[in-house]
């Protein structure tokens, strides 16, 4: 029996895999270079090749929208934006004239100078999109020389698959049946392919090194994704340890199965409502199966992403009264449109923004566009009518803005009853809560709406000036920053304060660490992820108003976030440890 051997990489996605090794290595041989005796004519193919890569991109953003949403499926826009790069084309054109060479030669000689700029940047999220423009130019080679893109689509059986790297269009076309895991000696947690993977649910370690030269095509492997470990040639000892950890594991997810039926009512009788966070109609079913009271937030971006023209109200209204009908007569609380000028470039005509996330988005849009806006709010009160609907509005930075967006529903709605249309007349409106403005002026605001909803990922990001995915900062993005906690426990003082409710539908509602403090401060919703929700309500039935409140009060005491996670962390472990 050959000796166990464990390599330490990052955890990205959690889970634990056990099989045999497939070691993935595609084909990467150099494209062949000869001279050509009529560059239009390698031109015209090079063309050719980057229509077909364009469709098989938006094939495959398509495939990824259906299986996993539009905010996945975004990934491949940095994909798009490679075959659509004119500096890029233009370089290519000069070195095809300049040597007469042929296509495929000159577009890897430029793409791998692309490649290799980036690569080289201190910066880790610039390096990482390198692996971007690597995945395209694979693609783009691969057309031009007639080959296939099969990849992991083609595994027959199950395997751990490892490899130097995979791209965002290797794990988009893994057949997950037969994909049990995957290790990566390169990559971080900020990767594309590292987002993947989570949505997929399939345990994934990245940064393994050079692990790939000790280990045999084949042989025995354990992956945990959980700690950030392979194991190879798994031992009797290390094989018990982790049965006995999948056992306790599958004991708890059978005990959250049975919760399905059961109140999200805490131990002295306050109930907080658990709601879904979803951003397609066919996402009803898990809403349905995870036991959840309604939609929290339905993200409407699905409808406009991915085409050349605008969605029209009748279609908007197909969608979003299909969701309001399965769920009744639970609510659901449709987002309108929180996309920037960027996402709608082709469609708007604008001009591309520099800083896009300060920029011209979500709301700021739709009351410069009323072609857009008023569409998507007639449709949302056409879907109302049988009074379940709930309206919410993203990215409201002072009282101007909802003041003006209440003008224009008003507007629709006065141009329904005019046409003859039913809809529900006391459907509510909330607004997000996720510019630091909005929770500072927050008592402002309660007086002209019916609910809130705090994005805490956005309002994070903003609090602390951090994009979380820039990994040179990344440790700077805290939902548990002293300043988060004291803007959400002053939005929730002033709603209450108002006679209006607060829900939180970012990351941190469906963060169970976070779940006693964020009750403590008063909030009575909770809106996340289908898949979590479970364990949310499990940590929910755990609690009691009491102990919220005393972790609260501690927490707004707190002088770091380090602080305030321990303390959350403490509570979580005492009263529902097995969860995590």
């Amino acid at each position: 029996m050959k000796t166990e051997r464990r390599f330490q990489g990052v955890a990205v996605s959690p889970g634990i895999a056990r099989g045999t090794a497939y070691i993935y290595r595609p084909d990467e041989e150099l494209p062949p270079r000869h001279t050509v005796p009529d560059v239009e004519s390698e031109l015209r193919r090079l063309q050719m090749a980057l229509g077909d890569t364009r469709r098989q991109i938006l094939a495959m953003q398509e495939r990824v929208a259906d299986q996993l949403g539009a905010h996945d499926a975004a990934i491949f826009d940095a994909h798009l934006l490679v075959v659509e790069d004119g500096v890029l084309m233009d370089e290519v054109q000069k070195l095809l004239r300049a040597e007469k060479c042929n296509a495929e030669h000159a577009f890897f000689t430029v793409a791998q100078r692309y490649t290799k700029t980036l690569a080289e940047m201190d910066d880790v999220y610039l390096r990482e999109r390198s692996v971007d423009i690597f995945d395209v130019a694979r693609r783009v080679i691969h057309n031009l020389l007639g080959k296939d893109h099969a990849g992991l689509a083609g595994l027959t059986s199950s395997h751990v698959v490892l490899a130097h790297n995979l791209t965002p269009s290797d794990t988009a076309q893994m057949n997950r049946t037969h994909v049990l895991g995957f290790g990566t000696e390169v990559g971080g947690r900020t990767s594309h392919t590292a987002i993947m993977a989570r949505s997929l649910n399939i345990p994934a370690i990245v940064g393994l090194h050079s692990a790939l030269a000790e280990i045999e095509d084949g042989a025995p492997v354990l992956l945990d994704g959980y700690s950030g470990l392979l194991i190879v040639h798994p031992n009797e000892q290390t094989l018990f340890e982790y049965g006995e950890q999948q056992n306790r594991r599958r004991t708890v997810e059978t005990e959250l199965g049975q919760l399905r039926e059961t109140a999200s009512t805490m131990r002295d009788g306050r109930h907080v409502v658990l709601a879904a966070n979803i951003e397609a109609p066919e996402d009803t079913e898990q809403v349905r199966a995870s036991g959840a009271e309604g939609v929290g937030l339905f993200r409407t971006e699905f409808l406009y992403l991915n085409r050349d023209d605008m969605p029209g109200e009748d279609e908007q209204f197909a969608a979003y009264h299909k969701v309001a009908e399965a769920l009744w007569p639970h609510p659901v609380i449709f987002r309108t449109l929180d996309l920037g000028g960027d996402k709608l470039h082709e469609q708007l005509h604008a001009t591309p923004e520099v800083n896009p996330f300060l920029g011209w988005r979500a709301i700021r849009v739709c009351l410069e566009r009323s072609d857009i806006f008023k569409p998507q709010l007639r449709a949302i009160l056409r879907a109302s009518v049988r009074g379940n609907v709930k309206l919410l509005i993203p990215m409201i930075s002072g009282v101007g803005e909802i003041r003006q967006a209440k003008a224009i529903i008003e507007e629709c709605r006065a141009e329904l009853r005019a046409e003859g249309h039913q809809f529900d007349a006391e459907m509510e409106v909330g607004i997000m809560i996720e510019v630091p403005s909005a929770a500072i002026i927050a008592d402002v605001l309660a007086k002209e709406v019916d609910f809130f909803s705090l994005g805490t990922n956005d309002l994070v990001q903003y609090t602390v000036a951090t994009d979380r995915t820039n990994e040179h900062i990344a440790h700077l993005y805290e939902p548990t920053h002293p300043a988060v906690i004291r803007l959400i426990k002053q939005t929730v003082d002033a709603a209450h304060a108002a006679g209006i409710w607060v829900g939180v539908c970012g990351e941190t509602g469906g963060d169970i660490t976070l779940t006693p403090l964020l009750l403590g401060l008063g909030v009575d919703e909770l809106s996340c992820g289908a898949s979590v929700l479970p364990r949310v309500k499990r940590a929910v039935r755990s609690l009691d108003t009491g102990i919220c409140q005393r972790l609260a009060a501690v927490a707004l005491a707190c002088d770091s976030g380090a602080a305030i996670q321990a303390a959350c962390d403490a509570v979580a472990r005492e009263h529902y440890g097995e969860l995590l």
